[in-house]
């Protein structure tokens, strides 16, 4: 099967990929084109997922499309976006019909979850990865972003973190647990639902906010480096699953939460007046440490006392200490 005929099989032709609002062309021509509404801004982001790299070699398909394209509109609600549109450029070692049939459904389900419509992409034959660009639409001057956390702010994160990292053992078979321990925590791998909602919720009231993909101590970093404050967190305030506890044990389920990363849920400041608004309006909100003048992050325990670990969270191309 040549190029064009695997894309119209398999994407073209997919429910996600019909016209929607915002979009003017989606598939079949050289460049989609989109249609912001006046007054707006387009927040654009790019993710690539590698074999061995971001997920283990001979995934479940149907599982890996819905988890590359949550990864990416995870950007989206970081930025207090509404999703409007999504690009996949993918790179396959070969053609499997029954591979690209549950990669696409995957692909689909997540995208009707997300609002997002698939509006153009490349294939192309090479080791397993993928390449998505999502799209979306935000007023102008109302974008997240990570500069701007105040001291006097709270921070906070929108659930339960470590799921994901807690998750690894279960992902590459190298341990097992009953389906009540494993089933919360291989969803929140594979399927980590963006949080779209809490993140246009978050517009006019948070005064800095980004995903966690990296682990929590390593991205509060960023917005304390951009805002150019300090940020205290809290160790016992944050949230754990109880599938998390029981699976990994308390000391690696704090481990996983601090520097595990792939959460995907989002941690934000914002004045501690707006939290009973938001969570009044059902949003899941953990303050998990606070916003002071100064400089980088600090990990508290008992007493106050300064327990920050060196690692902090993943970084591609570290150097080996």
């Amino acid at each position: 099967m040549g190029e064009f005929e695997l894309i119209a099989r398999y994407f073209a032709a997919a429910p996600c990929a019909r016209p929607g609002e915002g979009i003017a062309l989606g598939i079949g021509d050289d460049c989609a084109l989109l249609a912001p509404a006046a007054g707006e801004q387009l927040a654009v982001s790019t993710d690539t997922l590698v074999s061995g790299v971001h997920f283990p070699a001979q995934p479940d398909p149907f599982l890996l499309g819905q988890r590359s394209l949550a990864v990416a509109a995870s950007d989206l609600a970081a930025m207090g976006a509404q999703p409007v549109g999504f690009t996949l450029a993918l790179t396959l070692p070969s053609f499997d019909a029954t591979w690209l049939e549950r990669y696409a459904a995957g692909l689909g389900q997540m995208a009707q979850a997300c609002g997002l419509r698939l509006i153009g992409g490349d294939t192309t034959r090479g080791p397993l990865s993928l390449t998505l660009t999502v799209f979306g639409s935000v007023p102008a001057g109302q974008a997240l972003t990570r500069r701007g956390a105040r001291p006097g702010d709270v921070f906070c994160v929108g659930g339960n973190l470590g799921d994901a990292a807690g998750a690894l053992p279960l992902v590459l078979a190298e341990r097992s647990a009953p389906a009540e321990l494993a089933a919360p925590l291989l969803a929140h791998y594979w399927a980590p639902p963006p949080q779209l909602a809490l993140g246009l919720a978050l517009r006019g009231r948070a005064s800095a906010a980004l995903d966690i993909s990296d682990g929590l101590l390593a991205d509060a970093g960023h917005i304390a480096e951009a805002s150019g404050v300090a940020i205290h967190i809290e160790r016992s305030c944050l949230p754990l699953s109880d599938a998390l506890k029981a699976f990994a044990g308390e000391t690696a389920a704090f481990e996983a939460a601090l520097a595990g990363g792939d959460d995907y849920v989002l941690a934000f400041s914002l004045a501690a007046e707006h939290l009973a608004g938001l969570r009044a309006a059902g949003h899941s909100i953990h303050v998990v440490g606070r916003v002071l003048a100064g400089q980088g992050v600090t990990l508290l325990g008992e007493g106050g006392r300064d327990i920050t670990p060196s690692q902090r969270g993943y970084q591609h191309f570290r150097e080996p200490l």
